[in-house]
């Protein structure tokens, strides 16, 4: 009964489309929008200390992913994992935190996208623009699996030019062979050490870890889409490597652009970092550039969210934890309950962020920040206890297609680092919600489902 389902999900995913697919829900919002705001958090050497920070976190825990989801294909994986590992309870909660993570952030960026529009079409509401790009994403992810990876390929292509595109103008603008606006001289390293190395405080660093692992989260998607990729011991172990290593070359190259390029008192949410360094280059058309490549960064986030969301959703019907409804199939491999009840979701997140935007709303965009860095943990403690239980069973290291590193190291730092971002936003008053939100959410996860568990039980001794 366990596996209902799980032959008619097709292996169409290929390399390309798994490491586009992993960079599509990576680079989106978190590093178009919010870059800015950990610069003027950290300053600029802070947030590069920051992002390598990050990106050695990433990185152990996608070594972590890799030999579980190489030695066990499973869409939706680390649900899975962290019920086998770890225990139900814990499966359970994982499975319902990364559900919400990708459900809000679908409400977050359809409203970005409608308002992005409003540059262009002025005239038309936000949401008739909303309304559109919903009902796009939603025809992507139900018609096949194969189309859906495929306009994810293109729609994270475009980013990656435009961030490559950005990262050379920006180099040459920096040594002064583009001249900038405003400025006599080539910035060079000034804006590193105007205000020194850490003008917030080396504290800053660790305050803004929860913001940049929510800019890398996305990584971690090629966990779930493991059960419907082509070849996943030879797919998963290459879309790691190479999503890892480009990851480090956007995500890092382009921070140190931005902090070199754009003066810490001029960084900030308000808008886009890729835009103010490119008013400042004097780029014509910089800005409806950067608008149309930040459009389909969250297009494509949006893509990536309700894949994720529903193969989420299959993941526990199909353990038995929710509705058997949630485990059902169409004849394109797509489970269509999931990925409407997803998007339902995602469109109560968008309504929460009209009607209750400092309640409601606020409290949910908290939980998913948390979340992410919740289930890396779990992948890591999954990891390092499946590893443990193989060996104890008489089997041999060698037996792994894919082995994590420096085992037990590996695991255990990447857990901790991990939790210290988690008590890190404790100290951090604009973040603090985040754990007064989080908190209660994974305790109400975990008891509603020993409660519903414990309902069946005695249901099935009455029956």
């Amino acid at each position: 009964m366990e596996n209902q389902g799980e032959n008619n999900f097709q292996r169409k995913m290929q390399t390309r489309h798994l490491i586009m697919l992993s960079l599509g829900g990576v680079i989106g919002t978190g590093l178009f929008l919010s870059s800015g705001y950990t610069i003027q958090q950290a300053g600029p050497f802070g947030t590069i200390v920051s992002y390598l920070i990050g990106a050695l976190v990433v990185y152990l825990v996608m070594l972590c992913l890799g030999e579980l989801t190489v030695h066990m294909p499973e869409t939706g994986a680390f649900h899975h994992f962290a019920t086998e590992y770890i225990g139900p309870g814990t499966g359970y909660t994982v499975a319902w935190l990364y559900w919400l993570t990708w459900t809000v952030a679908l409400g977050s960026e359809f409203t970005a996208a409608g308002m992005l529009m409003q540059r262009w079409f002025p005239s038309i509401n936000v949401w008739v623009w909303s309304a559109f790009f919903a009902i796009l994403i939603f025809v992507l992810n139900v018609l096949t699996v194969r189309l859906f990876a495929e306009t994810e390929f293109w729609f994270s292509s475009i980013k990656v030019v435009a961030i490559l595109l950005f990262i050379v103008l920006g180099g040459l603008a920096m040594v002064g062979v583009i001249p900038m606006q405003h400025a006599d001289t080539a910035p060079l390293f000034t804006n590193f050490f105007e205000a020194g190395l850490f003008p917030n405080g080396v504290f800053a660093v660790i305050t803004t870890m929860l913001a940049v692992n929510f800019a890398f989260s996305g990584t971690e998607l090629i966990g779930i889409a493991a059960g419907e990729t082509e070849n996943p011991q030879k797919t998963v172990p290459k879309a790691i490597h190479t999503t890892l290593w480009r990851l480090i070359i956007f995500f890092i190259g382009t921070i140190f652009i931005l902090s070199a390029l754009l003066p810490m008192d001029e960084a900030g949410v308000l808008e886009s970092p890729f835009v103010a360094v490119f008013d400042r280059i004097g780029l014509p058309y910089a800005a409806d550039i950067m608008n149309f490549v930040i459009l389909m960064a969250i297009l494509s986030a949006a893509n990536s969210g309700l894949y994720a969301s529903s193969r989420m959703l299959w993941s526990l019907a199909n353990k038995q934890t929710i509705s058997p409804m949630f485990a059902k199939i169409n004849k394109h491999g797509v489970p269509i309950n999931g990925v409407i009840f997803s998007m339902l979701g995602g469109l109560l997140a968008l309504f929460s962020s009209i009607i209750a935007p400092d309640t409601v709303y606020i409290a949910l965009v908290s939980i998913s920040g948390m979340a992410v860095v919740v289930v890396w943990m779990s992948i890591s403690a999954s990891q390092f206890f499946f590893r443990r239980r193989f060996l104890k069973e008489g089997h041999s290291v060698d037996e792994l297609l894919y082995r994590t590193p420096l085992y037990p190291v590996v695991p255990i730092v990447s857990f901790l680092l991990c939790l210290a971002a988690c008590i890190g936003i404790a100290f951090d008053p604009t973040q603090r919600i985040a754990l007064f939100c989080g908190i209660p959410f994974i305790a109400f996860c975990y008891a509603s489902y020993y409660v519903t568990q414990g309902l069946k039980k005695r249901g099935r001794k009455n029956g």
